[in-house]
């Protein structure tokens, strides 16, 4: 038998861990535990498994079938602190790019009136002088034109001749004084920072909080089958990384507290008429459970709230807890294959030897 950890990366998490659990079981290997983390490339599974080594080569060739499946890494499992996962995000937080220097201002310049100079000399011949602005780039929907006076008609300075005067020439109108145009240049648009994507993070998983479940135990067997109040109590008092194995600890404590009370009595049993005789009765005491093949199938689980956590672990150490006395082996195996925290209809568990 050997361990592997499978690190699988998908487009959406809805029915990935069925699709895969169910690529696991057909190829004769057991789900130990499983993690999922949303990143930035989608959606990173990382499951470990058990089974015979021959059947490696096989998983991985239906691993690799698996249309929801982009890519994923199979490798041996290695005791000690959870390698990061092959197609996790590295993009580090703060590197937002330094602002565009700020752009300066230019002045703008008023143009120089003319009309006080040529207003006194209505009379003369050349034309009136208009002062430009100085040469200043403006933007290109700035209108930096200055109106431009024609020159006034001159009267002739000599007396006419005897000759009647036909018309009378019109008195020349004062020029218009020019407009002083302020222009402000557009302010630079600000640069938008990038988004941030969150940093991958992997938990660690730890050992069970073995003082907290033991203070535990004794509510649990006096209020039972009326504990889901109690455990949903441990889950929140103790840290988040152990709390799976919280869990199935004390699920596996209550397992064998009910087997002694109920079916120590009893032959030992293979595994098929263990679960038919004992482990589908004493389920049902809590919830609504359906035996299917090897799987038991859990209906509207109160540990498992869809879009919550899944907290499949307690039937799991509960059922080895029940079961593994009746068919005299510790070697029982009891994996969560689907969860209706993960957006399955039902929790499913695969029981094997």
């Amino acid at each position: 038998m050997i361990e592997l950890e499978i690190q699988t990366l998908s487009e959406r998490r809805e029915g990935l861990l069925i699709d895969v659990g169910r690529a696991v079981v057909m190829n004769g290997f057991t789900l130990q535990r499983q993690r999922f983390t949303q990143d930035a490339n989608g959606v990173l599974l990382t499951m470990v498994v058990r089974g015979p080594a021959r059947k490696q080569r096989a998983l991985e060739a239906a691993l690799d079938a698996n249309e929801r499946i982009i890519s994923f890494n199979a490798s041996t499992f290695e005791e000690g602190p959870p390698k990061p996962h092959f197609a996790a995000s590295r993009t580090m937080v703060g590197q937002v790019p330094a602002p565009a220097p700020a752009v300066e201002a230019p002045k703008p310049v008023a143009t120089a009136s003319a009309s006080e100079e040529s207003a006194s000399k209505p009379h003369s011949s050349a034309a009136p002088t208009v002062v430009q602005s100085a040469a200043i780039p403006m933007p290109a929907q700035a209108t930096d034109a200055v109106p431009i006076v024609a020159p006034a008609a001159v009267a002739d300075a000599s007396p006419s001749v005897a000759t009647p005067v036909v018309s009378a020439e019109p008195e020349p109108q004062p020029e218009p004084e020019p407009e002083f145009i302020f222009v402000l240049p557009r302010a630079p648009s600000a640069v938008s920072a990038p988004a941030v994507v969150e940093p991958f993070i992997e938990l660690i998983p730890e050992g069970p909080d073995e003082e907290a479940v033991a203070k535990l135990l004794p509510k649990l067997e006096t209020e039972y089958p009326e504990i889901f109040q109690r455990l949903q109590t441990l889950e929140r008092s103790v840290p988040e990384a152990a709390r799976e194995s919280s869990l199935w600890l004390a699920g596996q404590r209550t397992g064998a507290w009910v087997f002694e009370r109920d079916y120590a009595a009893g032959t030992r049993l293979g595994l098929n008429d263990a679960i038919e005789n004992i482990g589908i009765p004493a389920l049902r005491a809590l919830v609504e459970v359906e035996h299917k093949g090897e799987q038991l199938h859990i209906r509207n689980s109160p540990l498992c709230i869809e879009g919550g956590q899944s907290s499949c672990k307690f039937f799991g150490g509960y059922l080895e807890g029940l079961l593994g006395p009746a068919i005299g082996s510790d070697s029982l195996s009891v994996f969560a294959v689907c969860c209706r925290s993960c957006g399955a209809n039902e929790c499913v568990l695969a029981i094997s030897e």
